[in-house]
């Protein structure tokens, strides 16, 4: 329910804070005085198209801004889904109006997109009045009245979880067989290009081995020359490093038999000989193995050559990514010979998440007839007193093909007058007879399920007498269910009120300033004679007004 509004240099409003409470509040005021101003400023926080020229003063922003207490409405998915601070008991909205023409809208002081702005602030407030009734021929809405009457909450939830499963298997299949189908186009293409990467038979890191393989054999001559140097350096016949080595230790030897300060040293030569003597050999076996090797060379060129193609044919870097490719091909090709049995395993899967949604459906279809059948006795019920004694009602539910919402598509029929036809609502009648028809169906379905707070913007115009006692009774039977607002002109209607508000205008040198003062309970009474008698207050319609009042509390 709303509990506080703040409105800021919004058109006659320089400043205003109003305070709400649950049950029925009224508010009340002369024509032009500024309650249609109140409901703009509301429109702002359900996320409207917002109109500059309402900027009172255009060196300051417009500020609209609402507090709102959430408990239990079951709205902390929002919040998380909107990264938004979660606090179970209220949440504060607002829209900020820029001179310059920038809007911005916050909840709880993060900014959010309008369309969050709207989607929180919708399931939170409804505003009620003769030109806003397309909704009662909207189908969904329809539905979602049948819905609450039948209680079918959780089937429905149970309905949504296995709808989704039936479009994802329908999803897959579709995807699966148009993959399937461009496969099959390109199998030929496909085949062929697996050929030849199977005739290849490539190994892992092959080009990087045949590469340093190409370069040894292209250098054979100049390789084997360079080890041969090598090994007659270290162990030629004359100066080898070897036989001076060797001499080295022998005089080391001599020497340490005197000279204690080179004790080792000979052994440390000789080590590093021993280590020169095995690379000296290693040496000479490897330039053994050397062999010039023409034919292995160009097979080895003829190789790498065909390796380059295929990596320039398949935009590849190296052989790993052409091995990669030929397992892609492999896959594809594995795909479409098996396709016919993956086809059938996702048909199957269609086929059981179908029969899973259809069986919930008729389980909605047939909770949502038996609520038509009592939706209809009670709206004619509560019809018949408001001056609708000719209404005629009926819901059609037609079996359409599952969707979103089940497999029912729902039209509200109805006739105001004797001898004429059912028509769907939007066809037959007017702002106010459909504002009494949309009252009906809130005060139903207010007994059913947790409603926004409801504002009823002079939906009893036109009616007087019982049929304004009615629709006052109507709406303080809302109340006691969910917080409602009545802007009403009329007597019997404030009379319900819990709380009293009263719009006024005053006027001073420069401009006119809206107000909203809350009534007390003596204001409230001498309100109601005042719109009962009009400018000439007099004493018997302050006791009419005492006596509407007493009847309400009885």
């Amino acid at each position: 329910m709303i509990k506080q509004l703040h409105i800021s240099n919004y058109a006659l409003i320089d400043r205003l804070d109003i305070e709400f409470a649950d049950g029925l509040t009224i508010i009340t005021g002369e024509t032009g005085a500024g309650k249609s101003i109140i409901l703009g400023a509301l429109s702002l926080i359900l996320g409207e198209r917002a109109d500059l020229k309402a900027i009172r003063d255009a060196d300051s922003k417009t500020i609209v801004e609402a507090t709102f207490d959430i408990a239990g409405y079951g709205l902390e998915p929002f919040f998380k889904e909107y990264d938004i601070d979660w606090d179970e008991h209220e949440c504060i909205v607002r829209r900020e109006l820029s001179p310059s023409g920038r809007s911005r809208a916050f909840v709880n002081d993060t900014p959010v997109a309008l369309a969050a702005l709207r989607e929180l602030v919708t399931r939170l407030l409804d505003i009620h009045s003769q030109h806003n009734n397309m909704l009662l021929s909207n189908p969904q809405f329809q539905l979602s009245i049948l819905d609450s009457i039948a209680g079918n909450a959780d089937l429905l939830g149970n309905y949504h979880k296995a709808y989704a499963e039936y479009r994802e298997a329908e999803q897959r299949l579709a995807e699966t067989v148009t993959a399937m189908e461009r496969l099959k186009q390109n199998e030929d293409y496909i085949r062929f290009q697996l050929d030849q990467l199977q005739a290849m038979q490539l190994q892992p890191d092959e080009d990087q081995q045949l590469e340093a393989l190409q370069a040894r054999l292209s250098n054979i001559t100049s390789l084997k020359e360079a080890l041969w140097s090598v090994e007659n350096e270290l162990d030629g016949e004359e100066n080898g490093v070897l036989a001076h080595l060797t001499s080295v230790v022998q005089r080391l030897d001599e020497a340490e038999r005197c000279l204690t300060e080179i004790s080792g040293m000979s052994d440390r030569v000789r080590s590093s000989l021993i280590d020169l003597k095995d690379i000296a050999q290693d040496v000479g076996n490897i330039m053994d193995t050397l062999n010039d090797d023409p034919s292995e060379l160009a097979r080895v060129d003829e190789r790498l050559s065909s390796i380059y193609s295929l990596m320039r044919k398949h935009n590849a870097q190296n052989v790993n990514q052409l091995i990669d490719i030929q397992h892609d091909y492999e896959r594809q090709l594995g795909e479409i010979d098996h396709n016919d049995e993956m086809l059938e395993q996702l048909k199957s899967q269609v086929e059981e998440t179908f029969k899973a949604s259809t069986a919930i459906a008729a389980d909605l279809s047939a909770n949502r007839r038996q609520a038509a059948t009592k939706f209809v006795k009670e709206l004619l019920s509560l019809a018949l007193p408001l001056g609708m004694k000719n209404l005629a009602f009926d819901v059609q539910l037609t079996p359409v093909k599952l969707s979103r919402s089940g497999a029912d598509h729902v039209e509200f029929m109805m006739a105001f007058n004797k001898n004429q036809r059912l028509m769907p609502v939007k066809e037959t009648a007017s702002g106010g007879e459909i504002s009494r028809v949309m009252l009906c169906i809130k005060t139903i379905i207010a007994r059913h399920m947790q409603l926004p707070s409801i504002i009823f913007d002079e939906v009893d115009t036109g009616v007087s007498g019982d049929v304004a006692n009615m629709i006052g009774e109507m709406m303080a039977d809302i109340a006691r269910a969910i917080q409602v607002i009545a802007i009403t002109h009329l007597p019997q209607v404030a009379a319900n009120g819990d709380h009293h508000l009263r719009v006024y205008k005053t006027d001073n040198e420069r401009e006119t300033l809206t107000h909203v003062e809350q009534l007390s309970d003596q204001e409230h009474v001498m309100e109601i004679a005042r719109m009962l008698s009009g400018k000439d207050l007099n004493q018997a319609a302050i006791e009419n007004a005492k006596s509407l009042i007493k009847h309400k509390t009885q």
